[in-house]
């Protein structure tokens, strides 16, 4: 959690924007700042309001199944996650992360157009993480992934906020 105190107004609402744009007020209204009150140093008793930001880790959540995003969606919130965008192919990931900017991008394997490593490598070097999902076991994919560049991978059915976590770190 960041403190902030009013003279730095701007730059509450630039972590604000974070949220991405056209999302950015549905961000606001489910996790408006936390006012608190601290004293001065000063004798004169007067006392400052600090607005205390807590910052999550913005997600992009990659999958062609609408049911499965909304369940992710759900999952990764009640787990402390911001998602700011979801992606139903990969070239939609691609035009996403340039207008998004998250911090972890959650990407399925298989896609319509591409698959997940194809994003993995129209990525670039300053991409942000990337965690593959899939429904199948990862021993499906023959090493693929360690190759890939991807922080890991987890499977659909066991998705977590924890699981995301672990492989963050």
């Amino acid at each position: 959690m960041r403190l902030l105190d009013r003279s730095h107004a701007r730059e509450y609402d630039g972590a604000n924007a974070q949220c991405g744009g056209r999302f950015a007020s549905q961000c606001a209204a489910r996790d408006p700042p936390t006012r608190v009150r601290f004293p001065t140093l000063r004798s004169t008793g007067a006392s400052r309001t600090i607005l205390a930001v807590e910052t999550r880790t913005t997600v992009l959540i990659v999958d062609d199944h609408p049911s499965f995003r909304a369940c992710a969606r759900a999952i990764l919130e009640a787990d402390g996650f911001s998602v700011i965008g979801e992606a139903e192919d990969g070239q939609g990931a691609l035009s996403a992360l340039d207008a998004l900017s998250p911090d972890v991008v959650l990407l399925d394997v298989q896609l319509p157009d591409m698959d997940g490593f194809t994003v993995l490598q129209r990525l670039g070097a300053g991409a942000p993480p990337v965690v593959l999902i899939s429904s199948r076991d990862a021993c499906d994919y023959d090493g693929m992934i360690r190759g890939s560049g991807a922080r890991g991978f987890i499977s659909k059915a066991e998705l977590s906020g924890s699981a995301i976590r672990s492989l963050l770190r």
